[in-house]
């Protein structure tokens, strides 16, 4: 227990470190590819984001998910690509290769879909290669370009005010 606090810290730290070395590059309002960043700790709500986004016209091949689950087993059966505090580094070093493959691709947006701080999250979103990242109000302002302020629950509602918001953008 006391452990987990110690790597928190340091990942916080990292974390810390990270973002203030963050660039942010130019972005088209054409978004054809997504990175889906979604804490599953508590409840599922990856696959009615996907299927709102699809309603978007975003090709389903062109939505990538990754998601975090405090109580990772490593005998249990994910359906999506699934990680936990013990795949990230106490210097926030990223430990296994999907998530190294998530963080280095070149998606149009990534969608940090959590609503609590939690720094392994926000270590990959900080670390993401995304040309827009677009996340909740309720976390750190200064991880992503564009905060909508809704509940978790409700996707249909944030899916709708991001793509508003995006043909908006010059």
């Amino acid at each position: 227990m006391f452990l987990n606090y110690i790597k928190e810290f340091f990942v916080k730290k990292s974390l810390k470190n990270n973002l203030s070395n963050q660039k942010n590059p130019d972005f088209s309002k054409n978004v054809q590819t997504i990175g889906l960043l979604v804490d599953e700790s508590n409840s599922s709500h990856s696959e009615t984001l996907v299927k709102e986004l699809m309603l978007q016209g975003i090709a389903l091949e062109n939505i990538k998910i990754v998601a975090y689950n405090s109580k990772f087993r490593k005998q249990e059966t994910y359906l999506r690509p699934t990680f936990g505090k013990s795949h990230i580094s106490w210097n926030g070093e990223i430990k296994e290769s999907f998530l190294n493959d998530f963080v280095n691709s070149k998606f149009d947006l990534l969608l940090s879909y959590y609503n609590e701080e939690n720094k392994f999250l926000m270590m990959l979103t900080s670390k993401s290669n995304a040309k827009f990242k677009v996340g909740f109000a309720s976390v750190d302002n200064s991880l992503n370009r564009l905060m909508i302020n809704t509940e978790l629950e409700n996707y249909k509602l944030f899916v709708s005010e991001l793509f508003r918001y995006l043909k908006n953008i010059k």
